[in-house]
């Protein structure tokens, strides 16, 4: 095959989430958070597990950064936890958190690689859900405070700043369907919590920028294509709009300075009347705030059926492979959304950040992790994203996720996504294939022969 060259400067790098990997989950004064309250809940996780521990990243991060330094990372996606700046969520800051995400953004920097912070993946403070979390519309003058507070001690160095991680997973998965924390099951509840993370969002945008001169800021969003099951079945190709509507369109048209889109609002109010009561006055303008790129998470494509709900049903590509989260492997599907983002919404800038795949390969008697499934599946999706770009699309880095195994939230440990084995008994970690493989990426700047 023929090498494909990026564009220069492109940024390749990798991404973590403090929950999924930090540990250390008492200590430092960090404050408990809803992962902490949800996966000590039995039967809540399906291995039993909890990230009390997890990679042991808090102890461990210069090995980390060292690690990355020696794949050419070029950045590096982290996630910071709420709970550890505010352990009730607001009021006394908690110095020992800051510091540590001081220490890491320095150990960061001086191995040449470029931070990239995200303010919310997902743990908010247990003290704030047990005021009603993000249901709660006084959330929004919470987060506000922690961003402040995070982005003025960081804001000197950390000039690439993500607001909040797929709200529409914390919304509906967390509040609507119950599999992540909370664990509500309330599509009412799951309505208002994405509203209040947009609105959060466009609260915390002006304070980025007042608090961290000549910073970027943005949102991500995960985000897929919606392909009807039966393309010669009309019922279908309006299961698709529905589907789009939902994961996509939900989010993406008010923060391009759109209102909810109209036939997704009917759908709502005749499937949970009076669900959609929540917007006040200049909320859509705040929502709207401008930003300098998009993060895009991009793991699958759905393919779905109509149903009498308002939700369609997705059904399985026979003659597709799946990774062994059962995600269809459609690398076609990131070049589509792309231009799609690119041509309906115009934003400055996109970042992929997140995509990658689970395979729980074990290193053999050698010690060598052989994933070469999660090699070929990043080969077929950075070749995507190249075709991308020559069609036009602002493409500016690719984060692969992730950096190494860790606790997949509702799955515990089962699901392996990291390009860097961890035994999770000794913290032992082992580039796979897949970093080696990726290392040579970064320096060729685009995929290679493997």
């Amino acid at each position: 095959m023929t090498n494909l060259t990026f564009p220069k400067n492109f940024i390749w790098g990798t991404a973590t989430s403090s929950y999924q990997i930090e540990g250390a989950w008492n200590e430092d004064g960090k404050g408990e958070s809803i992962w902490d309250r949800f996966s000590h809940t039995p039967e809540k996780i399906k291995d039993g597990s909890n990230g009390d521990v997890a990679c042991d990243h808090y102890h461990r991060y210069q090995e980390d950064v060292d690690l990355m330094k020696s794949l050419g990372m070029h950045a590096y996606r982290f996630s910071i936890a709420w709970a550890r700046i505010f352990p009730d969520g607001r009021g006394e800051v908690n110095q020992a958190g800051l510091d540590f995400y001081d220490n890491l953004v320095d150990a960061l920097l001086r191995a040449g690689i470029r931070p990239f912070a995200t303010l919310y993946h997902w743990d908010l403070p247990q003290a704030l859900q047990d005021e009603g979390g993000w249901e709660n519309r006084a959330i929004v003058d919470a987060f506000a405070e922690y961003v402040d507070v995070v982005s003025k001690r960081l804001g000197d160095r950390v000039k690439d700043w993500i607001t909040h991680n797929e709200p529409w997973v914390a919304a509906h998965i967390g509040n609507a369907w119950g599999v992540h924390a909370p664990g509500k099951t309330d599509y009412r509840s799951a309505f208002r919590v994405a509203h209040h993370l947009l609105l959060s969002h466009g609260a915390a945008v002006p304070i980025i920028r007042k608090n961290s001169a000549d910073s970027q800021v943005g949102i991500t969003l995960n985000l897929t294509v919606a392909d009807p099951a039966d393309p010669e079945n009309p019922a279908d190709w309006d299961a698709a709009r529905q589907m789009d509507g939902f994961m996509n369109r939900w989010f993406l048209d008010p923060l391009y300075g759109r209102h909810y889109p109209a036939d997704m609002v009917a759908s709502f109010e005749k499937e949970y009347p009076d669900s959609i009561n929540f917007i006040e006055e200049g909320d859509l303008e705040i929502i709207a705030a401008p930003t300098d790129f998009l993060g895009v998470n991009y793991y699958t494509r759905a393919v779905v059926r109509a149903t009498e709900g308002v939700m369609p049903e997705q059904v399985k590509v026979e003659t597709s492979d799946y990774t062994d989260m059962d995600w269809e492997i459609h690398p076609v599907s990131l070049t589509e959304l792309l231009n799609r983002l690119s041509y309906d919404y115009r934003p400055r800038k996109i970042y992929i950040t997140e995509n990658g795949a689970s395979y729980a390969i074990a290193p053999n008697e050698e010690g060598r992790v052989e994933d070469v499934k999660r090699l070929e599946f990043l080969r077929g999706h950075f070749n995507a994203a190249h075709r991308a770009i020559q069609d036009g699309v602002p493409l500016a880095g690719y984060f692969v996720w992730s950096f190494m195994d860790n606790f997949e939230w509702g799955e515990g440990y089962k699901e392996r996504f990291g390009i860097t084995w961890v035994d999770f008994e000794t913290q032992e970690r082992i580039p796979k294939d897949s970093a080696l493989w990726y290392s040579k990426v970064i320096d060729a700047n685009g995929p290679i022969d493997s």
